[in-house]
């Protein structure tokens, strides 16, 4: 595969996701070590564990990431304002927000904008940024595109793909999602300029994912599979220098429920 990240690149790539509903306080401390062990891009972790992860991850040049309005959106846009506003202030350095899938499958386009607008505001003047989680599952191809142009015509950071626990209800009864797919990735990078990254999030797993979604203008994603992307990005013999983890010895610890 052409252009090649480096091994460093590739770790700060991930947003470590720290989200699972079971996810323990002890869990929570091995992740942020072993977030700050691998040298990621941040640890994604829920509102009530931002003051922890702040501790622990402090002068380890990995940021923390919390989630708002998670997983569904359903916030009244107040809410969502206030719990940024106290993430922030309690050390998180970039917000994950969760877009009102059903305003926006009613039309309600206005009500869609001035939430995700409210929030970025919010971020900006506190020095964080705004990533916009869409849930594609949910969505219509027409609808991405509508979230697209909203979040480009507001200026946000990142858009985001999934939560990673948007399940749908199938033909067969089965709740599932199908997460970062190529066809929305790539129709996600082709209506937001540059200016808009993108993050693919849900099913992102291996070190061949992470090139595959980079390759199509992804520069950031959500994974529980740090170790494994990364460690096979030193195998694979991608160039260094490599995260002071690879040096060591596994970090060790509870290991977090993944999606």
């Amino acid at each position: 595969m052409p252009d090649l990240p480096t091994i460093a690149q590739v770790a700060k790539m991930i947003d470590h996701s720290l989200l699972h509903p079971t996810l323990t306080d002890a869990q929570l401390d091995a992740g942020c070590r072993l977030s700050a062990a691998y040298e990621v891009a941040t640890a994604c972790v829920k509102p009530y564990h931002v003051p922890r992860a702040a501790e622990l991850l402090a002068g380890t040049g990995v940021g923390v990431c919390s989630v708002i309005g998670f997983p569904h959106g359903n916030n009244h846009t107040s809410i969502k304002v206030k719990e940024a506003e106290l993430a922030i202030s309690e050390g998180a350095t970039e917000i994950d927000m969760v877009a009102n899938a059903g305003r926006l499958i009613g039309g309600a386009k206005d009500y869609v904008a001035a939430d995700i607008r409210a929030v970025n505001e919010a971020c900006v003047a506190r020095g964080s940024i705004l990533k916009v989680i869409f849930e594609n599952d949910y969505l219509s191809e027409e609808q991405i595109i509508e979230l697209c142009s909203i979040c480009s015509e507001i200026g946000v950071a990142f858009v985001k793909t999934s939560t990673g626990y948007g399940f749908v209800k199938k033909a067969n009864g089965d709740y599932n999602y199908l997460g970062a797919t190529d066809r929305h990735l790539t129709l996600m990078r082709s209506h937001c300029p540059p200016s808009v990254q993108i993050k693919a999030a849900g099913g992102v797993r291996t070190l061949d994912d992470t090139l595959r979604v980079r390759s199509l203008g992804v520069s950031r994603i959500g994974a529980t599979a740090t170790e494994a992307i990364v460690r096979a990005a030193l195998s694979r013999g991608l160039a260094g220098p490599a995260p002071r983890a690879l040096a060591q010895a596994p970090v060790g610890g509870q290991a977090a429920p993944g999606y």
